[in-house]
Protein backbone atom coordinates (compact mmCIF):
# COMPACT_ATOMS: atom_id res chain seq x y z
CA UNK A 1 0.00 0.00 0.00
CA UNK A 2 3.00 2.15 -0.19
CA UNK A 3 1.52 4.16 -3.35
CA UNK A 4 -0.77 5.97 -0.87
CA UNK A 5 0.00 9.51 -0.22
CA UNK A 6 -0.87 9.62 3.42
CA UNK A 7 -1.79 7.69 6.41
CA UNK A 8 -5.14 6.64 6.14
CA UNK A 9 -7.60 8.18 8.60
CA UNK A 10 -9.41 5.56 10.79
CA UNK A 11 -12.66 6.27 13.09
CA UNK A 12 -13.94 3.48 15.40
CA UNK A 13 -17.35 3.60 16.79
CA UNK A 14 -18.09 1.19 19.89
CA UNK A 15 -20.12 1.48 23.00
CA UNK A 16 -17.35 -0.57 24.51
CA UNK A 17 -14.46 1.42 25.84
CA UNK A 18 -12.08 -1.83 26.21
CA UNK A 19 -12.87 -2.42 22.93
CA UNK A 20 -12.12 1.07 21.09
CA UNK A 21 -8.58 0.85 23.76
CA UNK A 22 -8.12 -2.28 21.91
CA UNK A 23 -8.39 -2.29 18.63
CA UNK A 24 -6.87 2.04 18.81
CA UNK A 25 -3.80 0.28 19.88
CA UNK A 26 -3.51 -2.42 17.28
CA UNK A 27 -3.96 0.06 14.19
CA UNK A 28 -1.76 2.95 16.20
CA UNK A 29 0.78 0.42 16.06
CA UNK A 30 0.98 0.51 12.51
CA UNK A 31 2.45 2.84 10.15
CA UNK A 32 -0.18 2.79 7.44
CA UNK A 33 -3.46 3.85 9.62
CA UNK A 34 -3.70 6.68 11.93
CA UNK A 35 -6.61 6.90 14.71
CA UNK A 36 -8.83 9.99 13.65
CA UNK A 37 -10.98 10.06 16.44
CA UNK A 38 -12.83 6.95 18.90
CA UNK A 39 -16.76 7.67 19.61
CA UNK A 40 -19.56 5.76 21.63
CA UNK A 41 -22.27 6.91 19.70
CA UNK A 42 -23.38 7.12 15.95
CA UNK A 43 -24.36 11.16 17.05
CA UNK A 44 -20.97 12.14 17.87
CA UNK A 45 -19.45 10.31 14.95
CA UNK A 46 -21.91 12.65 12.46
CA UNK A 47 -21.02 15.47 14.35
CA UNK A 48 -17.46 14.90 13.78
CA UNK A 49 -17.77 13.92 10.14
CA UNK A 50 -19.41 17.12 9.74
CA UNK A 51 -15.77 19.00 10.33
CA UNK A 52 -13.10 16.31 9.59
CA UNK A 53 -13.57 13.66 6.27
CA UNK A 54 -12.23 10.56 7.03
CA UNK A 55 -11.19 7.65 5.20
CA UNK A 56 -12.53 4.31 7.03
CA UNK A 57 -15.13 3.85 9.92
CA UNK A 58 -15.03 0.84 11.80
CA UNK A 59 -18.73 0.62 12.86
CA UNK A 60 -20.08 -1.11 15.38
CA UNK A 61 -24.09 -2.18 15.24
CA UNK A 62 -25.39 -1.86 18.78
CA UNK A 63 -24.84 1.42 20.12
CA UNK A 64 -26.89 3.68 23.06
CA UNK A 65 -28.79 6.32 20.50
CA UNK A 66 -29.57 3.98 17.63
CA UNK A 67 -28.54 1.20 15.05
CA UNK A 68 -25.16 1.10 13.20
CA UNK A 69 -27.16 -0.21 9.84
CA UNK A 70 -28.63 3.21 9.55
CA UNK A 71 -26.21 5.22 10.48
CA UNK A 72 -23.99 3.33 7.48
CA UNK A 73 -26.78 4.64 5.41
CA UNK A 74 -26.25 7.96 6.23
CA UNK A 75 -22.21 8.22 6.40
CA UNK A 76 -22.31 6.43 2.35
CA UNK A 77 -24.91 8.46 1.95
CA UNK A 78 -23.61 11.70 2.74
CA UNK A 79 -19.98 11.23 2.68
CA UNK A 80 -19.48 8.51 0.11
CA UNK A 81 -15.66 8.53 -0.10
CA UNK A 82 -16.02 7.24 3.65
CA UNK A 83 -15.90 3.30 3.47
CA UNK A 84 -17.35 1.72 6.56
CA UNK A 85 -16.94 -1.53 7.75
CA UNK A 86 -18.86 -3.08 10.50
CA UNK A 87 -17.07 -4.65 13.59
CA UNK A 88 -20.04 -6.17 15.61
CA UNK A 89 -20.71 -9.05 17.53
CA UNK A 90 -24.20 -10.01 15.59
CA UNK A 91 -24.15 -12.68 12.98
CA UNK A 92 -27.62 -12.52 11.90
CA UNK A 93 -27.84 -12.78 8.32
CA UNK A 94 -30.62 -9.67 7.97
CA UNK A 95 -28.26 -7.68 9.83
CA UNK A 96 -24.74 -8.44 8.10
CA UNK A 97 -27.44 -8.13 4.56
CA UNK A 98 -28.38 -4.86 5.50
CA UNK A 99 -25.57 -3.56 6.15
CA UNK A 100 -23.91 -4.21 2.79
CA UNK A 101 -27.07 -2.85 1.08
CA UNK A 102 -26.98 0.19 3.02
CA UNK A 103 -22.97 1.02 1.50
CA UNK A 104 -20.68 -1.05 4.32
CA UNK A 105 -17.68 -2.18 2.47
CA UNK A 106 -17.06 -4.95 4.97
CA UNK A 107 -18.84 -6.55 7.78
CA UNK A 108 -16.44 -8.05 10.48
CA UNK A 109 -16.84 -9.90 13.73
CA UNK A 110 -15.06 -8.35 16.87
CA UNK A 111 -13.35 -12.09 17.13
CA UNK A 112 -11.13 -11.25 14.45
CA UNK A 113 -7.39 -11.45 14.71
CA UNK A 114 -4.90 -8.51 14.41
CA UNK A 115 -3.84 -10.03 11.10
CA UNK A 116 -7.11 -10.19 9.73
CA UNK A 117 -8.38 -6.78 10.73
CA UNK A 118 -5.25 -5.25 9.08
CA UNK A 119 -5.43 -7.49 6.00
CA UNK A 120 -9.16 -6.81 5.90
CA UNK A 121 -8.60 -3.28 6.15
CA UNK A 122 -6.26 -3.46 2.82
CA UNK A 123 -8.51 -4.96 1.09
CA UNK A 124 -11.05 -1.92 1.64
CA UNK A 125 -8.93 -0.12 0.30
CA UNK A 126 -8.01 -2.25 -2.55
CA UNK A 127 -11.51 -1.95 -3.60
CA UNK A 128 -12.82 -5.22 -2.02
CA UNK A 129 -15.67 -5.80 0.28
CA UNK A 130 -14.47 -7.71 2.79
CA UNK A 131 -16.08 -10.38 5.30
CA UNK A 132 -15.16 -12.01 8.27
CA UNK A 133 -14.72 -16.09 7.70
CA UNK A 134 -17.79 -16.99 10.02
CA UNK A 135 -19.93 -14.08 8.11
CA UNK A 136 -18.95 -15.17 4.48
CA UNK A 137 -20.25 -18.98 5.82
CA UNK A 138 -23.76 -17.73 6.99
CA UNK A 139 -24.06 -15.44 3.89
CA UNK A 140 -23.38 -18.60 1.78
CA UNK A 141 -26.13 -20.39 3.12
CA UNK A 142 -29.82 -20.50 1.87
CA UNK A 143 -31.63 -17.68 3.22
CA UNK A 144 -34.72 -19.42 5.04
CA UNK A 145 -35.91 -15.56 6.82
CA UNK A 146 -38.31 -15.77 3.41
CA UNK A 147 -39.94 -19.08 4.52
CA UNK A 148 -40.56 -18.38 8.02
CA UNK A 149 -44.24 -17.14 8.20
CA UNK A 150 -45.30 -13.49 9.70
CA UNK A 151 -46.02 -13.50 13.51
CA UNK A 152 -49.29 -12.63 14.33
CA UNK A 153 -49.07 -10.28 17.48
CA UNK A 154 -51.14 -9.11 19.96
CA UNK A 155 -52.29 -5.05 19.63
CA UNK A 156 -50.06 -4.79 22.57
CA UNK A 157 -47.37 -6.30 21.12
CA UNK A 158 -47.40 -4.36 17.99
CA UNK A 159 -47.63 -0.78 20.18
CA UNK A 160 -44.23 -2.35 21.77
CA UNK A 161 -42.31 -3.42 18.50
CA UNK A 162 -43.19 0.17 17.59
CA UNK A 163 -41.76 1.69 20.91
CA UNK A 164 -38.96 -0.51 20.54
CA UNK A 165 -38.73 0.80 17.39
CA UNK A 166 -38.54 4.01 17.97
CA UNK A 167 -35.36 3.28 19.94
CA UNK A 168 -37.43 3.65 23.35
CA UNK A 169 -36.54 1.60 26.19
CA UNK A 170 -38.55 -0.14 28.72
CA UNK A 171 -38.80 2.16 31.35
CA UNK A 172 -40.00 4.70 29.05
CA UNK A 173 -42.08 2.59 27.26
CA UNK A 174 -44.22 1.66 30.47
CA UNK A 175 -44.94 4.93 31.42
CA UNK A 176 -46.28 5.92 27.97
CA UNK A 177 -48.65 2.74 28.16
CA UNK A 178 -49.32 3.01 31.30
CA UNK A 179 -48.32 -0.62 32.42
CA UNK A 180 -45.00 -1.56 34.27
CA UNK A 181 -42.16 -2.92 33.58
CA UNK A 182 -41.86 -5.84 33.93
CA UNK A 183 -44.93 -6.34 31.32
CA UNK A 184 -42.63 -4.35 29.31
CA UNK A 185 -39.96 -7.41 29.50
CA UNK A 186 -42.09 -10.24 29.59
CA UNK A 187 -43.92 -8.71 25.68
CA UNK A 188 -40.37 -8.14 24.81
CA UNK A 189 -39.20 -11.68 25.48
CA UNK A 190 -42.22 -12.68 24.10
CA UNK A 191 -42.32 -10.70 20.82
CA UNK A 192 -37.82 -12.40 20.88
CA UNK A 193 -39.62 -15.92 20.66
CA UNK A 194 -42.56 -15.20 17.90
CA UNK A 195 -39.79 -13.61 15.35
CA UNK A 196 -37.02 -16.55 16.70
CA UNK A 197 -34.31 -13.65 17.24
CA UNK A 198 -32.39 -13.25 20.44
CA UNK A 199 -31.71 -9.80 20.19
CA UNK A 200 -33.94 -6.07 19.53
CA UNK A 201 -31.56 -5.18 16.93
CA UNK A 202 -32.41 -8.20 14.85
CA UNK A 203 -36.08 -7.82 16.21
CA UNK A 204 -36.56 -4.43 14.34
CA UNK A 205 -34.79 -5.41 11.33
CA UNK A 206 -37.04 -8.80 11.17
CA UNK A 207 -40.20 -6.42 11.51
CA UNK A 208 -39.57 -4.41 8.80
CA UNK A 209 -38.99 -6.85 6.28
CA UNK A 210 -42.04 -8.72 7.47
CA UNK A 211 -43.97 -5.41 7.13
CA UNK A 212 -45.22 -4.87 10.39
CA UNK A 213 -43.40 -1.54 11.28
Amino acid sequence: MSHLPHKISVVIVDDHPIVLQGFRSLLEHDPLYAIAGCFTTGSALLDFLQTQPVDIVLLDITLPDGSGVHFCKQITTQWPATMVVALSNLSERSIISQMLQNGARGYLLKNVSAQELLEALNSVLDGKTVMSQEVKEIMAQPDLNTQQPVPELTKREKQILQLLAAGRQSVAIAEELYISPLTVKTHRATLLHKFQVNNIVTLINRAKETGLI
